[in-house]
């Protein structure tokens, strides 16, 4: 698993790559950690190149979003596939998150 994040014109953006499963989820949280307290900041979440993602991912990813609404700030998750769709739709959280 792959994570990069970097902050574009006020925005941090966090690009995700490959499995975000249990044993990746340290790891992930560990470099999205800057996310969890945006500052105020908009979050976006690049999901193109995410193929998998575990209820740890989604824990992780729930996390940011509390930071960020605590904080008045968005967070939209960008370019999702069909099969983590899925998992938003079938967890109910496809009504907690922005998707573009």
């Amino acid at each position: 698993m792959n994570v990069k994040v970097e902050e574009l014109n006020g925005t941090y953006v966090a690009a995700l790559q490959g499995e975000m499963d249990t044993a990746a989820a340290l790891e992930v949280e560990e470099t999205l950690k800057p996310l969890f307290a945006t500052g105020g900041k908009d979050v976006i979440i690049d999901c193109k190149e995410l193929e998998y993602i575990a209820s740890s991912g989604l824990r992780i990813l729930l996390s940011i979003l509390k930071g960020a609404k605590a904080a008045g700030s968005r967070v939209v998750l960008r370019d999702v596939n069909d099969d983590i769709k899925n998992v938003f739709q079938l967890t109910g959280f496809i009504n907690i998150f922005e998707f573009e």
